[in-house]
């Protein structure tokens, strides 16, 4: 078990612990909560650094590293949805395309074939995890400035038309990747 890959283990574990944090009543929880968030996501940087730097690139990795992502986008999306930001079809439609698309790395894996992570996806990555610091951001404001003006603008926001775009898109382009795999994977195949 190579270093790069015991970081996407520990941001797998991480996942969980944000959400649960997160749920816990109080500021403190909430400020922890993002913290534990943003190690986590620092992790896949990082984990990357120093699999390419050194030479620590494995299959494992390659399956393990989108798989720890998917794992954290979807807590912290899961929390959107019980907080009332996230639509539940929007949720599910994630949620599903990423587990199917794990599935079929692992069945490529199982064949002896590895389906690398495409350019493409790695984008709706950084899409993902950059509305979702945003709208973390946006909340810890509300949590921590409750009586000023910026949070009626925050709380406007997270129930606005454009932020409702803005998920939409997300959705949309997970999906897209989503497909992305499966066409390759026919021409592979086929």
């Amino acid at each position: 078990m190579t270093y790069p890959n015991q970081l996407s283990l520990l941001r797998i574990i991480l996942a969980p612990v944000f959400l649960v944090l997160y749920m816990i009543e109080g500021m403190f929880y909430k400020e922890i909560a993002i913290a534990v968030f943003f190690v986590a996501v620092l992790t896949d940087w990082y984990d990357g650094v120093i699999a390419r730097r050194y030479g620590m690139t494995s299959r494992l990795g390659v399956f393990l590293d989108p798989l720890a992502d998917k794992v954290l986008t979807s807590f912290a999306f899961l929390l959107f949805y019980i907080i009332g930001i996230m639509p539940l079809w929007m949720l599910i439609v994630i949620i599903v395309r990423d587990i199917g698309i794990t599935l079929l790395r692992s069945l490529q894996e199982y064949k002896g074939k590895t389906l690398p992570t495409k350019f493409s996806a790695k984008v709706k990555t950084f899409i993902q995890m950059s509305y979702i610091f945003l709208i973390l951001l946006i909340l810890l404001m509300i949590e921590l400035f409750p009586q000023s003006e910026i949070v009626k603008i925050s709380e406007g926001f997270l129930n606005s038309d454009l932020n409702y775009v803005l998920l939409f898109g997300i959705t949309i382009i997970t999906l897209y990747t989503g497909l992305q795999y499966l066409f390759d994977l026919r021409k592979y195949s086929g």
